[in-house]
């Protein structure tokens, strides 16, 4: 029998648990890996998957197994592993960066691997962030230039061995190796690790290389001084804990939330923080903090050394820029000491990020441990989508599966657009995508569009604009299984809309092929336009003046006065992210925004603990939601959890009822909510309440990002429809 495994199949240790199987049952044939697929020839293939399937190794996955008369040759005597072929690239799955496993930390304390960082084998280990190309062979990572010791070399090629053809099989005596730095970049003698230990328990900040990238990280009783030194006065920092014991001293993690931090993929979590002075440095002004466990051998070395039960561990980039690769950039940082390797890092990829709702998985950041991954979808054909601008990601379509790339970034960054493009062609060459169409946003000033236009350009292929909105509830549709018509609540901070004005309050009515806009919030100016971001001053004035409240403290007369005339010339915006950020500033949470979302962010535990009052009731007025007078008498209410609470759910009901509506009159039985506003677990709360009463159920996110780095995603399936 010929026998064709389609799925996770490559970096797995696929072949050597082939091989094994085959072996134990005294077949002929051999096992080679095509670029997309492993073909397994052998004498008894009922035999074979009768055992083979019972005994898959843990990273492997398989999608689809294809199975023809074959005769396996005469003079074949046994069975055997033969050279890769490069064969064809559609449908490739290769394994994402996955932490190092309970065996391999064993190693690095007890065997010849004792104290070595790069400990890993068929089973755990970097893949995508050292993968340049398929098939996923030694000399097609970053570890091509490392020559394998004899050692090393015999359990490469011992079946019995756990290491039995791991592509990237090394040692202290033949692999990489970690070095220390100074703050002037002069090497640092003594073990590296430990040097770096020293200047971290001494109250210094220090940046470590791992996989796909760096961290800079310092004490937890350094968390003031990080700040100080970073220029990050409020936004939260990610901790990384030594164990879940550590974790629990920090957070309160769920159940659900305990097996995502303990999973393979490590990413970071969030969970309800345990309040302390501690905790509170960390995250200022919410209920939840960032955690996540040791995914390499290095995590693991340090934190043995320093004693310590959590690290501050934050990417190591200028803020709004790529994550710093390179050994000499990185210096520009200006940290006290530095561990970095002589591995190369092919693929950045950030720490994932993700927050569980019921049984949803909330992607914040999809990267490390998420990155590559797929999603099927029932259409065909080659297309690419370029993704926003804030929390960037591409997508690249082949033949009925969608491949979004890592995380980038936000694309007004210096660096941003180019480290897109090298993503998004990687990708490309991994899957062989042509592309027939190219997908963009409708914003006309957004950096990225120069890279679809290129794109198409190159391919000979079409280009079209995708309204931001719209692209959110598509990536809604193919997150819920591939639905063909959706109502939806598209909520977030902005989003470039078709009379050009800023939405983001949306009610839409979807599919791949149109949308209709059925309910937004009341149109609001941003005076100054992005100055409104920054100082929400500025939108308290705009809503006291749409309800004939000149009473302007925040302003003199004269900045009155500018401001005055800006309300007609301004853009307007529907924005929901812009209504939590005026609800924000008029009950003291939070004055000036210093970071993407913190003011909405920061009114989430009011949210959370708030209740139904009267007087916050709103009415929709020819499809528009009226917003402007909640905030009138506002500063009057005492309770400000209630008065947060009731002016949300209000307006949350209008859009819900309109949703609703529309689903009933298309035969729907539910509704959905995108957008980054439904990162906000107690407004999902609502919506879903509000959403049952109604007699329906509320579809959210689960494997692409709620926020911007989903809209690729639902740009392709829109380009795909296009074909």
């Amino acid at each position: 029998m010929r026998i064709v495994i389609r799925g996770t199949v490559q970096g797995v240790g696929f072949r050597p648990a082939v091989y094994r199987t085959a072996v134990s049952l005294g077949l002929r044939g051999t096992v080679c890996n095509n670029g997309s697929h492993v073909t397994i020839d052998v004498d008894n293939g009922d035999a074979f998957l009768g055992r083979f399937l019972q005994e898959l190794p843990p990273l492997a996955h398989i999608d689809s197994i294809e199975k023809t008369d074959y005769t396996v040759p005469d003079d074949v005597t046994g069975f055997s592993i033969i050279q890769s072929e490069k064969g064809l690239k559609e449908g490739f799955s290769i394994p994402t960066d996955t932490a190092i496993c309970d065996r391999c930390i064993a190693d690095l304390r007890s065997s010849r691997r004792k104290g070595y960082p790069f400990t890993t084998c068929t089973d755990c280990g970097p893949r995508f962030t050292l993968l340049r190309s398929l098939p996923y062979d030694r000399a097609s990572t970053s570890m091509d230039r490392f020559l394998v010791c004899p050692v090393c070399s015999k359990e490469y090629s011992s079946p019995e061995a756990r290491r039995f053809h791991h592509q990237t099989v090394c040692c202290a005596d033949c692999g990489p190796s970690y070095f220390a730095l100074d703050k002037e970049g002069e090497r640092l003698p003594g073990e590296p690790i430990s040097t770096f230990a020293n200047f971290l328990r001494e109250g210094k900040i220090g940046i470590a290389k791992s996989w796909g990238g760096m961290h800079i990280c310092c004490l937890l009783s350094e968390t003031q001084h990080m700040r100080e030194w970073y220029g990050r006065k409020q936004k939260p920092f990610a901790i990384m804990v030594k164990d879940m014991d550590a974790a629990r001293r920090y957070g309160e993690p769920t159940d659900a939330e305990e097996r995502q931090l303990t999973s393979p993929f490590r990413p970071i979590v969030l969970v309800k923080k345990r309040q302390s002075e501690l905790t509170e440095l960390i995250s200022p002004g919410l209920d939840n903090i960032g955690m996540f466990l040791p995914y390499t051998g290095m995590h693991h070395l340090l934190f043995d050394i320093l004693g310590e039960d959590a690290l501050i561990m934050t990417s190591a980039n200028v803020p709004g820029e790529p994550m710093i690769l390179d050994d000499r950039e990185i210096m520009t940082l200006g940290a006290d000491a530095y561990l970095l390797h002589d591995q190369e890092i092919v693929n950045r990829a950030d720490d994932s990020v993700v927050r569980l709702y019921n049984n949803n998985k909330f992607y914040i950041r999809k990267s490390r441990g998420a990155v590559p991954s797929h999603i099927d979808v029932p259409i065909k054909g080659h297309a690419v989508a370029v993704g926003a601008q804030e929390n960037l990601a591409g997508t690249v379509a082949v033949d009925g599966r969608l491949y979004p790339t890592q995380h980038i970034g936000n694309g007004e960054g210096i660096g941003v657009p180019e480290y897109l493009e090298s993503a998004v062609r990687f990708q490309m060459s991994l899957t062989g995508c042509e592309p027939q169409v190219v997908a963009e946003d409708l914003h006309p000033a957004y950096l990225n569009r120069r890279f679809a236009s290129a794109l198409s350009e190159e391919y000979s292929a079409d280009l079209i604009e995708v309204q931001h909105h719209w692209a959110h509830v598509a990536s809604l549709m193919v997150d819920g299984g591939n639905l063909e018509h959706m109502t939806a609540l598209a909520l977030d901070g902005t989003g470039h809309g078709d009379d050009k004005q800023a939405w983001g309050g949306e009610v839409m009515s979807c599919d791949y092929d149109k949308y209709k806009r059925l309910a937004h919030l009341e149109y609001i100016p941003l005076l100054g336009g992005q100055k409104a971001l920054t100082d929400l001053r500025r939108l308290r004035f705009a809503v006291d003046n749409i309800n004939g409240d000149g009473n302007h403290t925040s302003f003199t007369d004269s900045e009155a006065a500018i401001l005055e005339k800006l309300m007609q010339k301004s853009v307007r915006t529907s924005s929901f992210g812009r209504l939590l950020d005026t609800l924000s500033f008029c009950l003291g949470i939070c004055e000036t925004r210093t970071y993407d979302g913190e003011p909405a962010m920061k009114l989430e535990p009011l949210l959370a603990k708030g209740r139904l009052v009267d007087g916050f009731e709103t009415t929709t007025e020819n499809g528009i939601i009226r917003t402007a007078h909640l905030f009138s008498d506002i500063d009057k209410y005492r309770n400000k959890a209630d008065a947060a609470y009731s002016v949300v759910y209000n307006v949350l009901k209008e859009m819900v009822d309109s949703a609703v509506d529309d689903a009933e009159a298309n035969g729907d039985k539910y509704i959905g909510i995108t957008g980054g506003v439904s990162y906000d677990v107690p407004i999902v709360r609502m919506a879903e309440e509000l959403a049952g009463k109604r007699g329906m159920s509320l579809v959210c996110h689960n494997s692409i990002p709620n926020g911007d780095g989903g809209i690729s995603t639902g740009q392709a399936a829109i380009a795909l429809r296009r074909l």
